[in-house]
């Protein structure tokens, strides 16, 4: 049975690679044999991230990416294709928030900018739908292959304040489902597209929201997560990779068109 599991040597390739739980999804699947392209704006924190991967054995390429630029998402798909020798998997991770697009006591909702609602959207948004386009030809070519996308606990319920974010995230999940009708459909049943749905996980951009600067307290907010989250706790970045593997693996090769939470029973709480 742990066959079905393998994925040595599978090449992936992870966009937001170096990022708080990137990062840690592209550590633990080098570990378990796969050849990783760690895809990130961050040059030379992909660069660092590569340099610990491959000092513990493992295979890492790091590329320099915008994922709003089809060219550069090009560019490192062909480079990631000779360097690796294949490309079996696309991760979707590269997303992120605004503080602009959110609303705030000083900010409502009627004066965001237009910019940074448009910024938070076309980041979740076209930076998940151009690499699809551009890895899914390759996977439609192959007849095999398997996008992974990152949704959120905003796509199944809205959180208040964060409206761009909400939205983008929504999105994704609707993609999810489209993009893995028609992969298969048109091209072949082995192409499967599923997303991940995390639920609150301490990150540099949230963690100063659910937790006092100063004091390491929780806020209000981070109070009412952790009273609406049956497990009691936030996520930790290793929460993600038992899931992420199971994802990527023959194990759940009858699964396709998902999106799994991942948030500690958070999405299942009534609040009653």
């Amino acid at each position: 049975m742990s066959d079905v599991f393998n994925l040595k040597d599978k090449g992936i390739v992870l966009t937001g690679g170096a990022g708080v739980l990137g990062s840690t999804l592209a550590e633990y699947l080098a570990q378990v044999g796969a050849k990783i392209c760690i895809a990130d704006y961050d040059e030379k924190r992909a660069n660092e991230l590569a340099q610990k991967i491959e000092a513990n054995g493992g295979y890492a390429l790091p590329l320099r990416i915008n994922v709003l630029v089809r060219d550069e998402i090009e560019s490192a798909f062909n480079c990631a294709l000779t360097s690796m020798g294949r490309v079996d998997i696309l991760i979707n991770g590269a997303g992120g928030n605004k503080k602009d697009a959110t609303v705030s006591e000083i900010l409502p909702f009627f004066d965001l900018p237009d910019k940074a609602l448009r910024d938070v959207l076309d980041l979740n948004v076209m930076g998940t739908l151009i690499p699809c386009q551009v890895f899914g030809k390759h996977f439609a070519r192959q007849k095999q292959g398997n996008i992974l996308n990152i949704s959120s606990m905003n796509a199944f319920r809205p959180l208040t304040k964060v409206v761009g974010y909400s939205a983008a995230k929504a999105a994704i999940s609707n993609f999810t489902q489209w993009l893995a009708v028609y992969m298969c459909q048109n091209f072949s049943t082995e192409i499967r597209v599923n997303a991940i749905a995390p639920g609150f996980f301490l990150t540099q951009q949230n963690r100063f929201l659910l937790t006092d600067e100063k004091t390491g307290e929780l806020t209000p907010r981070g109070k009412t997560i952790i009273d609406h989250t049956p497990m009691r706790r936030f996520g930790q970045p290793e929460d993600l990779c038992g899931t992420v593997h199971w994802l990527l693996s023959d194990a759940a090769k009858f699964v396709t068109g998902t999106v799994i939470p991942i948030d500690g029973g958070f999405n299942a709480f009534s609040g009653v």
